[in-house]
């Protein structure tokens, strides 16, 4: 279960936050910048595979947000939008880069498969589901994940690294909940099928 955890009174809201910036205090968007810059950092390391160009995306995300804050209408967290504007922004560089965003010619969720919950591993790879809620391996965790598209790496790091809902991550990415679920089990068959391929089993 997904804990949401209560902010004391004096934590400054999503609200307060942006109405002191547009008041011109830069100080609040430092915090703004503070509060998101994980799931910004996130978004654009798991999409953008070279490293030089990140930096760049990231402060192009900031600029975007610090300019367009006043269109901002509190109709989802601040996180999410902010995260919405990486995440296009990430694939606008992919589009123009003529990247592939993901492979299709990945193997398809099983039959039936829609009848059974989609973040489920397989019954018979227990140490495989292991490695997503443990840093015991978490080099062999990243060394397979680097090996998915981005947009399989990028789901893989919000819900399970950044723990958001499929409802954030929908907001985010704009795909249907449906297709989130969808793409997050064939983001985690194919995370699978590369670490049983590259390691035994008695060595997870």
């Amino acid at each position: 279960m997904r804990y949401m955890s209560q902010q004391p009174p004096s934590f400054p809201t999503d609200q307060n936050l942006v109405n002191r910036v547009l008041a011109g205090n830069a100080v609040a968007f430092g915090e703004i910048v503070k509060r998101t810059e994980g799931l910004v950092t996130q978004l654009v390391f798991k999409m953008i595979r070279h490293p030089a160009d990140r930096p760049d995306l990231v402060q192009d995300v900031y600029l975007k947000a610090f300019s367009h804050l006043a269109s901002f209408q509190f109709q989802a967290k601040l996180s999410t939008w902010i995260g919405q504007i990486a995440y296009n922004t990430c694939l606008h560089y992919l589009e123009k880069k003529r990247l592939v965003l993901i492979d299709y010619t990945d193997p398809s969720p099983p039959e039936g498969s829609h009848t059974r919950d989609p973040t489920t591993w397989p019954a018979d790879t227990p140490a495989v589901e292991t490695l997503l809620a443990s840093q015991d391996r978490a080099d062999v965790l990243a060394a397979a994940i680097d090996q998915l598209s981005p947009l399989y790496r990028t789901l893989i790091g919000l819900y399970h690294q950044q723990e958001l809902s499929y409802a954030e991550i929908a907001q985010i990415t704009s795909l249907p909940d449906g297709t989130v679920k969808n793409y997050l089990f064939r983001a985690r068959k194919q995370l699978k099928d590369i670490i049983l391929r590259t390691y035994q089993r008695d060595e997870l």
